[in-house]
Formats: structure tokens, C-alpha cells, sequence
């Protein structure tokens, strides 16, 4: 059994291994660029608990074992959400701050206030008509392929699966179009860690404008459900309840889209069989969901005391992180097998595991199926090795997925 730190020198709890051991840095291009090979290398080095940079000098301990994870998952009380007491020693323009600071949100509080919280965005999505979503998302997928379908070649994360997922949250939630803009300028520097402290500002400013258009005017929406909850949430909570569907419902949503037609348009076992009909879309998603999840690393804990686990000793107050990727392919529950398998931990588990998820399978299935059905000779543009991953250590994503495809007449509306 491994000592606290502070047992065995008499300072602070700094590792969960061995202080003078080298973190992994996740925020790199290196790592961007092949991350599997880092969670093998990690894996070996470390074993399920490794310590790692979230960026420079943002210590925490990335989990890349799936039953310690699991563990972890399902222990709240001693893997707590809530991470005010370290965001207390983190420096404002920290760069990963806006992505894991206090709010009064589902995702970032424990116990009571978690579940006032989780219990009126779960009123607001539960009500969502799925029919009338598979709707939406064709309606919304016709325009942005008309868009490009007669140039003969398109970037389909600038010019289909962001605007598509952008407009389907929006619509969701009964966003006008100005506000929904304002949101989105404000998400993108938070996921990009650019001057993500204004992009917060952005991002809040947007949603007080939502908050306050949905009192005067309600509608049949997931905002004015989430309104009318009995918990009775401030205009406050509201503000933060809707930057987490704002950042839950696009960026994951958009990579999804975007990872798995980049795994159907590069491997023959999904391309040719899912245009062919033998293996289908959701297969898949399942697939990237194990091997290419869009959120590879989040699902992060803040222990308010040194915890035991796998005989290594975790700090209090420093991030445990799920490495969601690395789990899903440990070697201990890899099957080799993904069709219909849906072990991964793509959605989280245990008490915040995402509320959401069949709603972004479908908004992503029908995606798909409709660039498939409209362009079934789309290609990827330049080889598979010249695509660039964009750096962070919380997401898996494409800065862009050039394609080439015949050049084709616009769809009828409908479709």
C-alpha cells in the first residue's frame, strides 16, 4: 500500500503515485495527435490511476481502468463533484477553469443540490417528443446539404455537423437565433481554452436573455418546462442549467456526428456495411462511443480528503478525471465486439450519468443517415493521416472533415 505523501515527507498531498514520478500532459498536439498510444504507454507506466497535467501546472489523476472508474462513478461521497475548494488555489485565466468551476448545476454539485438541480433538467429533456425530433433534425439537415451538395466537396464539421447540432439544441430549447449566436461565440472559446474567461461571460450573458424571454414568453419547450419545476429555480440556477445543456448538446454532439463518419468514410467494416445496409448507423456510434468518444476525458471528482483506491492514494481537493477512451478499451472488459454493445462509458454512470443520451444518439443517427442518403458517394478528401486533432485534454475532435462527393442537385424539402 502506497502512503500519502504528506506520511511519508511531511508536505502537501501532490501525486497519486510517487511525487517525483513525470505527469503526462494532456493539453499537448502530441498527444491530441495519437491518445490511444498514451493510454497504453499510461496504462503500463501507471496502471488504472495515472497522474497527469490537465495543463500547465493543473495537476490531477486521470483513471484509465474501467472497474475503477466504475468504483469511482458510484461513490459519491467520497468522489464528490463539487470543486470549489480547488478552484480556491487556481488562477483566474487558467484555461481549463471555465470548463470545470463551481456552478449551480447538475454536473459540478453533490447530494441535495445535485438532485434539485438533476431533477428539473430531467423534467425539461423527459417531455422532448422523440418523433417530433427525428423530425427536426431532418428538417434542419435538408438546408445546411443544399448548402454544399452542388460544389461537389464540404468541410462537415464547419458546414454540417456544428451548425446542424447548434440548431437542433436551439430549437429544442426555444432559442432565437441572436441569443443562440451569442451562446455559441461564448462555448467555443471555453472549449478551445482561448480567452475562455470572456467566452463565460458570453455564455452567461446569453442564457440570462433566454431565462428572461422564457418567463415572458413560455413555450413548449425543455427551457420553459425546466421553468416551471417545482424546485423553482432562480434566474441564477436557470443561467447554469442551460450553459450545461448548451455545452453537453453541441461540442460532444457535433464530435459524435463528426467521428463517426470519419470511422464510416475510413473503415471498410463500417463503410461499406453501413451503406450496404449489413451493419447499421448505430453500430457505428457504439463504436466511435467505445473507441472515439467526444468527451474522451471529463467526468471529474474533487475528493475533500485523501482517498484509497487500487492501494494508491488520491489527493483531496486535486481533479480525478475519467479517461472515458482509455476505460472503454482497458484490456479487462475489451470484447472486441461492438455491434449492439453498449458497455462503453460514453453517458458517465452512476448518479450523473448523462439524462440525455438517447436523444444524442438519435439527433446523431439521423444526422448521418441524412448526409448518407443525400450524397452515398462522399469521400474523405485527403488521406486519414492528414486530418489534425484538436488539442485539450477533455475532447476528441476534428478541427475539420474535408469530403468529396459528386456534384448533386438540391433535396426537396421533406426528405
Amino acid at each position: 500500500m502506497r502512503m500519502p505523501s504528506s506520511a511519508r515527507s511531511g508536505g502537501p498531498f501532490a501525486s497519486p503515485i510517487d511525487a517525483d514520478r513525470p505527469r503526462v500532459a494532456l493539453y499537448t498536439p502530441e498527444f491530441a495527435a495519437d491518445p490511444h498510444r498514451a493510454y497504453r504507454d499510461m496504462r503500463e507506466r501507471y496502471g488504472p490511476l495515472v497522474p497527469v497535467d490537465l495543463a500547465p501546472g493543473v495537476p490531477a489523476t486521470l483513471v484509465v481502468g474501467y472497474y475503477t472508474a466504475l468504483r469511482i462513478f458510484n461513490d459519491p461521497d467520497r468522489f464528490p463533484a463539487d470543486p470549489r475548494t480547488w478552484q480556491q488555489s487556481v488562477a483566474a485565466d487558467c484555461p481549463v477553469l471555465p470548463m470545470m468551476q463551481w456552478r449551480p448545476n447538475a454536473l459540478r454539485n453533490a447530494g441535495e443540490a445535485h438532485a434539485r438541480y438533476r431533477q428539473t433538467n430531467v423534467a425539461g429533456l423527459e417531455q422532448v417528443d422523440q418523433y417530433g425530433l427525428h423530425d427536426i433534425v431532418a428538417e434542419l439537415a435538408v438546408p445546411l446539404i443544399n448548402s454544399f451538395c452542388s460544389e461537389g466537396s464540404a468541410d462537415l464539421v464547419r458546414q454540417y455537423a456544428f451548425p446542424l447540432a447548434f440548431a437542433v439544441l436551439n430549437a429544442m430549447l426555444g432559442c432565437p437565433a441572436d441569443i443562440a449566436q451569442q451562446a455559441a461565440t461564448g462555448l467555443a472559446a471555453i472549449f478551445e481554452s482561448v480567452d475562455a474567461e470572456h467566452g463565460n461571460r458570453l455564455l452567461v450573458g446569453a442564457m440570462q436573455e433566454l431565462t428572461r424571454l422564457k418567463r415572458a414568453e413560455p413555450g413548449d419547450d425543455i427551457t420553459t418546462r425546466m421553468l416551471r419545476h417545482p424546485a423553482a429555480l432562480s434566474d441564477t440556477e436557470m443561467v447554469y442549467q442551460l450553459g450545461t445543456l448548451y455545452g453537453a448538446g453541441i461540442e460532444p454532439q457535433q464530435n459524435l456526428i463528426v467521428n463517426t463518419l470519419l470511422l464510416i468514410l475510413t473503415d471498410e467494416r463500417f463503410g461499406g456495411s453501413v451503406l450496404g445496409g449489413s451493419l447499421s448507423t448505430r453500430d457505428a456510434l457504439d463504436e466511435v462511443l467505445f473507441n472515439n468518444p467526444p468527451m474522451a476525458n471529463f467526468c471529474i471528482t474533487f475528493p475533500h480528503q485523501p482517498v484509497l483506491i487500487d492501494d494508491v492514494w488520491l489527493p483531496a481537493h486535486q481533479p480525478v478525471v475519467i479517461s472515458i477512451a482509455a476505460c472503454n478499451i482497458d484490456p479487462a472488459i475489451t470484447a472486441n465486439q461492438y455491434a449492439g454493445n453498449r458497455s462503453h462509458l460514453a453517458w458517465g454512470a452512476g448518479p450523473h450519468v448523462c439524462p440525455a443520451n438517447s436523444m444524442a444518439y438519435l439527433i446523431a443517427q439521423e444526422a448521418i443517415d441524412q448526409l448518407l442518403d443525400a450524397l452515398p458517394e462522399i469521400r474523405l478528401a485527403v488521406p486519414p493521416g492528414e486530418l489534425i486533432w484538436r488539442p485539450g485534454p477533455f475532447h476528441r475532435a476534428l478541427t475539420a472533415l474535408p469530403i468529396t462527393f459528386p456534384k448533386s442537385p438540391p433535396l426537396l424539402s421533406g426528405m
